[in-house]
């Protein structure tokens, strides 16, 4: 079973640059024919699809967020990053990383996923 450990800093200041880790267990990001997702939820609102990475390293983003979305990986670590430059409180939310084994673009609902990570909560304040 796939396992999905989120990392980063839980407070960002406005402006700055917002970043997570997710490392991965029980597959390989390369070889696992898998889709690797960023998901996010601001409080008191539903869960909002960011962006992904496939197996083969091409990515995806919400039009909305594409302009200042960056998703990667790094195959020697078996772990794909989330950078979301020039922050405000509005990206205040619970951050999610997540597998499929299909590329659904925009899929928030949870069943459509082999596996989530915990979720962590991202503050942008000053």
């Amino acid at each position: 079973q796939v396992q999905l450990q989120e990392s980063g800093p839980g407070l960002v200041k406005p402006s700055q640059t917002l970043s997570r880790t997710c490392t991965v267990s029980g597959a390989s990001i390369p070889t696992g024919y898998y889709y690797w997702s960023w998901i996010r939820q601001p409080p008191g609102k539903g869960l909002e699809w960011m962006g992904v990475i496939s197996y083969s390293g091409s990515t995806y983003y919400s039009p909305s967020l594409k302009s200042r979305t960056s998703i990667d990986r790094d195959t020697s670590k078996n772990q794909f990053t989330l950078q979301l430059v020039s922050v405000t409180p509005e990206d205040t939310a619970v951050y999610y990383c997540a597998v499929s084994q299909r590329l659904i673009l925009g899929a928030t609902t949870k069943t459509l996923y082999a596996s989530w990570g915990q979720g962590t909560q991202v503050t942008v304040s000053s």
